[in-house]
């Protein structure tokens, strides 16, 4: 027969395998010293980032460990400057452009 912990039974989350560079995991941590967090926050406030931007670089640095330089871009800046022109398209937007004046009455 199982004893029940202290406090009643915990479960506990099952942990999602990490599958990108994007994804991450979330900390709690406990018990910081006031004169440590004050540091922390003047430090912050002081680089004008947020609180979790220090602590994250913090970690990342004491880890001994580099960001990984994979990252993820989903802008469209490898498009600029590939324009061709193109007769037909140019064709399909002037007709786009045409009012029809029986739907504006």
């Amino acid at each position: 027969m199982r004893k029940k912990a202290r406090g009643g039974a915990r479960r506990r989350r099952a942990r999602r395998p990490l599958s990108g560079p994007g994804d991450t995991l979330q900390y709690t941590v406990r018990a910081i010293p006031e004169h440590v967090d004050r540091a922390l926050r003047r430090k912050a406030a002081t680089e004008r980032k947020s609180l979790n931007a220090v602590l994250r670089e913090a970690l990342i640095r004491e880890a001994g460990v580099a960001e990984p330089s994979g990252r993820l871009y989903t802008d469209l800046d490898s498009f600029a400057g590939t324009w061709r022109e193109d007769p037909a398209f140019d064709e399909a937007i002037r007709a786009q452009d045409q009012v029809d004046a029986a739907l504006w009455r």
